[in-house]
């Protein structure tokens, strides 16, 4: 079960812990390296301090965290990403990095939350996001990898005659989609639970389509838990894009 609490929970953490590394992040003279480093414990530290003060019941899964596998014995647990683009946090100039709060039941995410410390932006299911219309002035858009060119984003792109566009974190490149800014997010390079847990939660809130890349629906609290591909997308072009995919 799932209360309101949970859902402005998961916000409240996300905000708190975006604020936490915008302070971090505004330091002088700190390394990149060091920078990237103290980001993810602090923010990390801070999340499970809140979690488990809260929701001591509950189980979590976070990138940064021991996994004892206990969470395996918990119906709701939360899946943490504390920095997503950790790449990016460590460049002063760059946006589009995040910070994942997901809570799944029975392996379904139901509230969740992904902040966008660098814009001042949390999306979460509390209030969830009003997709905008798909823009008419421009193309449509694929947001992919800053550093390669994947397979599933360039045959999406074809399929629908739509343009590429590089970004950071797999939460930036997701909210991007909820914000109307791109039409398409498809990942096949690999990824884990955290990676993906809060963005489906909130992308689904706002209408988008969301699955793995063969359609399947994600789910979440595995004992392994690689959950390598993903796709969001406007509904409309969900079809198209599976089918690009086969």
């Amino acid at each position: 079960m799932v209360t309101p609490d949970d859902h402005a929970l998961a916000r409240r953490v996300a905000g708190a812990a975006g604020d936490l590394l915008l302070e971090l992040r505004a330091r002088l003279g700190v390394h990149p390296e060091s920078m990237r480093a103290d980001g993810d414990w602090q923010a990390h530290k801070l999340i499970l301090d809140v979690l488990r003060t809260e929701r001591p019941d509950d189980g979590i899964l976070s990138e940064e965290g021991v996994d004892d596998l206990t969470r395996l014995e918990h119906s709701r647990v939360w899946v943490v990403d504390p920095l997503d683009g950790t790449r990016e946090f460590g460049q002063p100039e760059r946006v589009d990095w995040a910070v994942h709060i997901a809570l799944a039941v029975d392996g379904v995410v139901q509230a969740a939350a992904v902040a966008l410390p660098a814009v001042g932006i949390v999306l979460a299911t509390d209030e969830p996001p009003v997709l905008p219309p798909q823009p008419t002035d421009r193309p449509l858009r694929v947001v992919t990898s800053r550093t390669r060119r994947p397979y599933a984003s360039v045959a999406i792109a074809e399929a629908l005659g739509a343009e590429l566009v590089p970004m950071g974190s797999a939460g930036a490149k997701a909210m991007a989609v909820v914000l109307g800014e791109v039409d398409v997010y498809a990942h096949a390079g690999g990824m884990y639970e955290w990676d993906s847990a809060a963005p489906v939660g909130v992308a689904q809130s706002a209408g988008l389509h969301v699955s793995r890349l063969d359609g399947s629906a994600c789910r979440y609290n595995f004992a392994d838990p690689w959950l390598p591909d993903l796709l969001v997308c406007r509904p409309e072009l969900a079809d198209t894009c599976l089918a690009a995919l086969r």
